[in-house]
């Protein structure tokens, strides 16, 4: 099994979990190819980050969603399409936690694969 990061980038985020004021987040795309099938996830996960250092994340506010699960193989133009769709996918995990991403105050620059 090949997992690829495609996307990964912090940012500003309101959340409160498990009684804890979140205020990152990260969100990433991975591709994971194995035996002729491939499949794209997008993850959002909210951490504490009590001041500019703080990228320690927590997983107990952490979600993902499933883009794709097909026959083929990864794809440069497939890896395109799927990023289009990270910002949709990560608001609808976000709103599962009552969370919200703070898209337009990235913390880092963003990271590709």
């Amino acid at each position: 099994m090949v997992n690829i990061d495609i996307y990964k980038q912090y940012f500003s985020a309101e959340c409160t979990f498990n009684g804890v004021e979140r205020r990152g987040a990260v969100v990433w795309l991975n591709a994971e190819s194995d035996s002729g099938i491939i499949r794209y996830e997008v993850g959002v996960s909210f951490f504490p980050h009590r001041d500019e250092e703080d990228f320690a994340v927590s997983y107990d506010a952490c979600g993902q969603k499933e883009l794709l699960r097909t026959k083929g193989r990864r794809t440069k133009k497939r890896d395109q399409e799927y990023l289009a769709q990270v910002r949709g996918a990560a608001d609808e995990i976000a709103a599962s936690f009552g969370g919200v991403i703070g898209w337009d105050k990235p913390l880092r620059e963003a990271q590709y694969g």
